[in-house]
């Protein structure tokens, strides 16, 4: 048995699965202000046989929470190897001053960097990395985050940077190495790797709470954590790239919205506590968002869905006009909602009234006008499905896949959208999503293709994409290819593609020690 884990901001759901997939037990509990003893009591609440858990998979939101807020973050040395070029943008020059001024603003422009193709821009400098390292340690820095033009074609040049700067900085040094974070752009890939940066120690500190809160519970099987694209990672690996959970809750409850309605191919509405997560599913797996995209106002180019948000979802608050949202109650909607005894009208006030959903005390919002609660109703289902209508690619007939505990506000049928389903196990997708995740590997750099050598070089990029999913953990003779994407770069000599391959495959536990949740890698 597996148990899948997802923390939100307003609950922490978990789901218990057998080793045929079922959903044997689930569980929604209120996220806690520590949000690590919510995953405790969302655990005791499914009351699984501990000793047949075989592995604990979670997706949490702690780590873009501590971005947003500008909390918790560690000072980062941002180092990038551009010089003579890319002087005229400094490292996090686009910065909102919150988060520029968490990380402490320290940037470093160095020589070095490569050409589309992998030739020398310009050669490193060792005596000036040297003085570099001299400055970095006078601040007292001790996390590290080097980006170099170009690195995902060539990286040698942001490793031995690295170790020219580790051999003159304090043991325990940590550095994030751009062409292991982000994709093909200098910038985004650059604030990529400074966000990984200043994420580390809080890392150390999220993954022994969530180790330490399966030991309360007497879980002693290994557990991962959700990424970007649906995949997982394990806690060595979380330790060093946190920066890829960030989109794991949309990715984790489309995932489940997959699996629990059999559609591979549909619009997913996610409905929380605070938000709709609106997103489409390609093969059963979310569309990632082309190019850039945004963290906390902060642009960056690693994976994540193509997810369009709204401020609605069942603790949204509804004005005397019957608007709802953005503003909401959070995780604070079974104190405050009218049907459970507190004084504020929310969304899901608004469902219990118009006969939609049992929850709570349907006698406490029996004074609302009914008429007043539908017309309200109805704006929602018209702003979900133009959002939907927004994020569809064709004209072709689309289901609806509605999940998550705030989906009581999507009505069977919406505008333009006749076939909207709700799935058993609809109020915990998320959790479900995070327990059938699979493990992943992906390609995504610069290829000088030949005139007819293009299916050897994605023979290449394919089986490159294999063996990285093979290294995470998968199975062997499971790990597919789910998606190919090739770009043309017609401004660049050669040939230049830009060539993206991902491969997918299921986790083999057999691989995985059956070690304490210390922290500690747990590949075998």
């Amino acid at each position: 048995m597996r148990i899948g884990i997802d923390v939100g901001g307003t609950n922490t759901d978990a789901a218990l699965l057998g080793d045929d997939d079922r959903v044997l037990a689930a569980a929604k509990t209120p996220t806690t202000a520590d949000v690590t003893s919510g995953v405790g009591a969302a655990i005791r609440a499914l009351n699984p046989p501990v000793g047949d858990i075989t592995a604990v998979m979670i997706g949490t939101t702690h780590f873009l929470n501590a971005l947003i807020e500008g909390a918790r973050l560690a000072p980062v040395a941002a180092v990038r190897l551009g010089l003579p070029a890319t002087a005229a943008l400094p490292p996090m020059t686009d910065w909102p001053d919150r988060q520029r001024a968490a990380v402490g603003g320290h940037a470093y422009l160095c020589h070095g960097g490569r050409e589309f193709d992998g030739r020398p821009l310009s050669p490193l400098d060792t005596d000036e990395l040297r003085r570099t390292a001299a400055d970095i340690a006078a601040r007292g820095l001790t996390s590290v985050a080097i980006s170099s033009v170009f690195s995902p074609v060539a990286e040698e040049d942001e490793r031995r940077a690295a170790e020219i700067l580790a051999a003159e900085l304090a043991p325990g040094t940590r550095f994030s190495l751009s062409h292991e974070i982000g994709r093909v752009g200098l910038l985004a890939r650059e604030n990529a790797t400074i966000v990984n940066a200043a994420l580390r120690d809080l890392a150390d500190h999220i993954v022994e709470s969530f180790g330490k809160a399966l030991a309360e519970a007497e879980i002693t099987a290994p557990f991962f954590l959700s990424q970007n694209d649906g995949t997982l990672m394990d806690v060595g690996h979380a330790r060093t790239y946190p920066v890829a959970t960030f989109a794991s809750g949309p990715t984790n409850s489309m995932r489940g919205a997959a699996f629990l309605s059999g559609l591979a191919d549909c619009a997913v509405v996610d409905v929380g506590g605070t938000t709709a997560d609106i997103g489409i599913l390609t093969g059963g797996f979310p569309r990632e968002a082309a190019g850039e995209s945004e963290a906390a106002g902060i642009r960056t180019n690693f994976r994540i869905p193509d997810v369009l948000s709204l401020g609605i979802g069942g603790g949204s608050l509804v004005d005397g006009d019957g608007e709802t949202g953005p503003r909401s109650v959070g995780y604070r909607l079974t104190e405050e909602a009218l049907v459970f005894g507190g004084s504020t009208l929310t969304a899901t006030d608004l469902a219990v009234a118009a006969g939609r959903a049992e929850v709570g005390d349907p006698g406490r919002v029996a004074h609302l006008d009914r008429a007043f609660a539908e017309r309200a109703l109805t704006r929602i289902a018209g702003r979900l499905a133009e959002a939907v209508d927004r994020m569809r690619t064709s004209a072709a007939p689309l289901p609806v896949v509605a999940v998550g505990g705030g989906s009581i506000l999507v009505p069977e049928a919406l505008p333009g959208f006749d076939d909207v389903r709700r799935p058993a196990n609809f109020g915990v997708a998320n959790a479900v999503g995070a327990a059938i995740a699979q493990v992943g590997g992906e390609v995504d750099r610069v290829f000088r293709v030949r005139e007819g050598h293009r299916e050897e070089v994605l023979a290449q990029a394919r089986e490159e994409a294999t063996g990285r999913a093979l290294d995470a953990g998968a199975k062997d003779g499971t790990v597919r290819i789910v998606d190919i994407e090739e770009v043309p770069l017609a401004y660049l000599p050669g040939g230049a593609t830009r060539i993206r391959v991902k491969a997918v495959g299921d986790l083999d536990l057999h691989r995985i020690q059956h070690v304490t949740n210390t922290g500690a890698p747990t590949h075998a």
